[in-house]
């Protein structure tokens, strides 16, 4: 099944895709946090009302977490978008790093 350089690298690494869908899930998933900075930022483009207040630096997470379909392509070396391609790679660093093993770069996965 490793047809892939993602594919192999969890085959070596003994990670499960699915724990990467998990982990992907709790890093995109939007918080109260996030929701306050979207709407700081759309009221800010409203307008130029308010010229003196500080601008929003802070991004929020995507609210995408990697879908099913996106890490299937992934392992069979499909086509994918270059946020789709960020996603996992945050993803699956994530799960290194609980595992405390080094991160990899993207050039490592794709």
């Amino acid at each position: 099944m490793a047809d892939s350089k993602l594919a192999k690298l969890l085959a070596d690494k003994k990670i499960d895709p699915r724990r990467v869908l998990v982990a992907s899930h709790e890093l995109e998933t939007l918080t109260r946090e996030d929701r306050a900075i979207k709407l700081a930022k759309r009221r800010g483009k409203g307008g130029a009302a308010e010229e003196g207040a500080a601008k929003e630096t802070r991004k929020p997470r995507s609210g995408r977490p990697v879908t099913q379909r996106a890490i299937d392509a992934a392992m069979k070396g499909g086509k994918l978008s270059g946020p789709t391609k960020s996603r996992i790679l945050r993803a699956v660093n994530h799960v290194l790093v609980q595992k405390k093993q080094a991160p990899v770069d993207l050039r490592a996965l794709f």
